[in-house]
């Protein structure tokens, strides 16, 4: 029995493959560059009161909150550190949306880089990984 190349799914192939590659060099070549910027995101928030401003790093890490000293003082302690802790939480959110928007020029958008800085689940690091053995694992039930 003669086995046939499928040229038209060769030709597909190559092409992901070459679209691969190329957005892999360009992401290394352009890799301290984008460690730069992504050191260099900084989200600033103010509370929608105006008594607290924190500003967050890359990874949500907090750099630094300022209270309105008069306007807190004679406040509940528990709605003031409610508040703190919704402000860093909404500057935590938007940092991690510019590290998305940043990684999202050299990553693919199925990727599980993208998909785990969107959704937090480090299943989303192996999906890729994880359909082609359940398929793999599928060819050989047959």
């Amino acid at each position: 029995m003669a086995v046939t190349a499928n040229r038209e799914a060769n030709q597909e192939l190559r092409a992901r493959l070459a679209e691969v590659h190329k957005r892999y060099a360009r992401m290394r070549s352009d890799l301290d560059d984008l460690q730069r910027r992504l050191d260099a995101v900084r989200v600033t928030v103010v509370s929608a009161d105006g008594l607290v401003r924190v500003t967050v790093g890359p990874r949500g890490q907090l750099i630094d909150v300022k209270l309105i000293r008069r306007a807190t003082r004679n406040m509940d302690n528990e709605y003031v550190s409610r508040t703190i802790l919704a402000t860093v939480h909404s500057a935590s959110a938007q940092a991690a949306e510019r590290v998305q928007t940043l990684m999202a020029d050299y990553l693919p958008d199925d990727s599980g880089t993208l998909r785990y800085l969107r959704d937090n689940d480090f299943g989303s690091l192996l999906g890729r990984s994880d359909e082609i053995v359940q398929d793999a694992a599928g060819r050989d039930d047959r």
